[in-house]
């Protein structure tokens, strides 16, 4: 592999990185920048705003923006129980039925 082409690549990761740092310096994302962020595929976001399963803003009624920390909410609606956690609530639950059961 030729020097230059170690060079093309280092600059590439250091594109991507600083990119990514931007991102996270801005409040309200385009539709471009929203969907780097969300690591998806613009068609993909475009689904989810058809469906309004994402919130966005559409101002005059063309471009769409993306508040971030409403994608960041967005992205952890969706949170899976850990099987310990499930296993606490099971015990918890028992523990209060058998006390009411008892008295």
């Amino acid at each position: 592999m030729s020097n230059n082409v170690i060079i093309l690549e280092k600059l590439e990761v250091i594109e991507k990185l600083l990119k990514q740092q931007n991102l996270l310096q801005k409040e309200v994302l385009t539709s471009t920048e929203s969907a780097d962020y969300l690591d998806i595929s613009e068609s993909q976001l475009y689904k989810l705003t058809s469906t309004d399963a994402i919130p966005y803003y559409k101002p005059g009624g063309k471009k769409l923006y993306f508040r971030r920390s409403e994608l960041d909410a967005w992205i952890l609606e969706n949170r899976h129980t850990t099987r310990s956690e499930i296993a606490a609530q099971a015990d918890m639950y028992l523990k209060n039925n058998t006390k009411r059961k008892s008295a």
